[in-house]
């Protein structure tokens, strides 16, 4: 049945009207999204199928390229454009906020970003947010990809990139796959060579924050910086 034959108070379009966004579930906000089903599936139900293929992970759903989303049936390129624009808003209306804000008071919104920017990757992303000496954020710079150990992550490039944007201070950040948020001791090892080398320059290391599925770790909060 599609949706315009369903009952007011079950339309998703009038449940956010008449409760907010908040009262809805991740299903239903898609399918507004989508605005309208396929053959013999409503809105609804295909968001549902888009959230089942992605293992009901939103982060997932967020990350996926262009190609994994029409590999949805009933997905096809404008629908899958319209989910990486709304995707993309959500990422800098967040990065603004870190603009705006002193980053290391805003730790949430630090944290939402990165889950959006990182979860669901299928590869290894290292980052580093260069902030002003108000914590502000200047810059997210995606610096290297793959495996993440110390002879793939070169203190040097990090130190050049915190000279070029004369950065007072950074948080580092990368994300984990498997989706354990969890951090090994090679993770361990890079930060503090990463926090001595920095610290020759003057630049602070606030925070290392790991991504996993859908959870975070900050070494801050751990007392392991």
């Amino acid at each position: 049945m599609a949706i315009k034959d369903w009952s007011e108070d079950r339309r998703p379009r009038e449940r956010l009207l008449h409760h907010g966004a908040d009262a809805l579930s991740s299903a239903e906000l898609l399918a507004i999204f989508l605005r309208v089903g396929v053959a013999g599936k409503s809105a609804v139900e295909l968001a549902q199928d888009l959230l089942i293929h992605f293992d009901g992970s939103v982060v997932r759903l967020g990350s996926a390229t262009m190609d994994e989303l029409c590999g949805v049936k009933g997905m096809g390129t404008a629908k899958a454009a319209q989910l990486k624009a709304s995707f993309e808003l959500a990422r800098r209306a967040l990065g603004e906020q870190m603009k705006e804000r002193d980053a290391f008071n805003s730790p949430q919104a630090v944290r939402d970003w990165l889950k959006l920017r990182l979860g669901g990757l299928t590869h290894e992303v290292f980052m580093v947010l260069l902030l002003d000496a108000q914590n502000r954020l200047l810059q997210a710079v995606e610096l290297f990809r793959g495996t993440l150990t110390q002879t793939s992550v070169y203190p040097r490039e990090v130190v050049k990139l915190a000279l070029a944007h004369n950065a007072a201070a950074l948080i580092l950040a990368h994300n984990h796959p498997s989706g354990l948020a969890e951090p090994s001791r090679a993770d361990e090892f890079l930060t503090q060579s990463l926090k001595q080398a920095l610290a020759l320059i003057d630049v602070r290391v606030l925070d290392h924050v790991i991504v996993g599925s859908g959870a975070t770790c900050s070494f801050a909060e751990r007392g392991i910086l």
